[in-house]
């Protein structure tokens, strides 16, 4: 039997991180940690509030809710922030010993504050791309401490491709094999226009694979569906739909032949659930047998059934309470990955507990590490 390897973690970005590695000519613009009167700490961007930092634990859905409305309502904070956060939260040591406690042996690790801010920087490309850099530059130490068995997640954008291939050729020297991607439009360009095409042989090319994870990024449906964004935490219907984004620009990737035209491309989903892609990948193959048929045409030419480029190219993360032996079972396919979620509060602390309960290592080793392998192209 192998080892598991949670395929969603998260480490927090330490106070001054952004400004200690972001390039000196937009210093101004780094994102940066600030107290109020009422001892609650903000992420803030000049001098804008983007979120409220917060020390999550898992299963505590309701404690990180009742933080944010008092902070919401000028309320004192219960708890300090710097006086409350594990070491191993933030510090990739103290995290890779910690990993012995959850019982896997290797993590990816995702941002924890780079959730919740890519979309406001958008109007910046400066403060944007800045940003971006000081946390990658950051995942090389991170990657260097892991020892191999931590594997932070770059961040990027695809709409400066000149700046996307100088990330990627350094994450690469540096170890890093990971970096997360909106599912969204590149200023208007679906993900498989030419113009964009030379961002995913830049993938390919430098041994990076992208993912598509749960942030705030630019979203699928019009601004004005979210009708309590400002007022949430996370908007209602942003929830709801949490995997269409993902799904969608997927659906483009395949059927617009990017994944035809570069068969070397992977692609990870994660944290975004898994319970939509078996009928997902029916209504894929379906559609496009049904309006080939009606139109005479097709979006591009494809030398396999869209499902086969999925089930050769991409790999889920799936909740444990999804029960992803069922998942396996309905899809014929081991295409999942096991995911923690940790530290965050709908994350747990018991991933191999969660897991076992659904499926043994010797039952699915893709679930429990060789999907991980597959995305880190080992």
């Amino acid at each position: 039997m192998r080892a598991i390897v949670d395929s969603d973690q998260h480490l927090y970005e330490y106070r001054g991180m952004w400004e200690d590695h972001i390039d000196p000519a937009v210093r101004d613009e780094a994102l940066r940690f600030v107290d109020d009167d009422l001892g609650h700490t903000w992420m803030m961007w000049r001098d804008r509030r983007l979120a409220i930092a917060d020390v999550q634990r898992p299963g505590q859905i309701d404690a990180v809710g009742e933080h944010f409305r008092r902070a919401m309502d000028g309320l004192p904070a219960r708890e300090r922030y710097d006086e409350v956060l594990p070491e191993h939260y933030w510090q990739p040591k103290a995290r890779l010993a910690f990993l012995d406690e959850l019982r896997v042996a290797e993590a990816f690790l995702f941002p924890n504050y780079g959730l919740l801010w890519e979309r406001t920087l958008d109007e910046v490309p400066a403060a944007l791309t800045g940003n971006l850099t000081a946390w990658n530059r950051w995942c090389a130490t991170v990657a260097a401490e892991g020892g191999g068995r931590l594997h932070p997640v770059a961040h990027v954008t695809l709409r400066d491709l000149d700046w996307l291939e100088g990330q990627l050729r350094a994450l690469s020297a540096a170890g890093v094999r990971l970096a997360m991607v909106a599912p969204a439009l590149v200023d208007g360009k679906p993900l498989s226009h030419p113009e964009v095409d030379r961002a995913w042989s830049a993938f390919v090319t430098h041994g990076v694979t992208p993912i598509f994870h749960v942030a705030e990024q630019r979203r699928p449906f019009a601004d004005a569906w979210y009708t309590d964004t400002g007022r949430a935490f996370v908007p209602t219907l942003e929830s709801v739909f949490l995997w269409t984004g993902a799904a969608l620009a997927t659906a483009d990737l395949i059927l617009n032949g990017v994944f035809e035209r570069h068969p070397g491309l992977r692609l990870g989903i994660v944290e975004l659930s898994a319970m939509w892609v078996g009928q997902y990948l029916m209504m894929l193959d379906g559609a496009t047998q049904f309006t080939s048929r009606l139109n005479g045409r097709v979006p591009a030419k494809l030398s396999m059934s869209p499902s086969d480029y999925f089930r050769s190219q991409v790999r889920v993360s799936a909740f444990a309470y999804e029960d992803p032996a069922f998942l396996r079972q309905q899809l014929d396919a081991d295409l999942f990955m096991c995911g923690s979620d940790y530290p965050h509060a709908e994350g747990t602390a018991t991933p191999a507990a969660d897991y076992l309960t659904s499926v043994t290592l010797a039952e699915a080793p893709g679930l429990y590490g060789r999907n991980a392998d597959f995305l880190l192209r080992r």
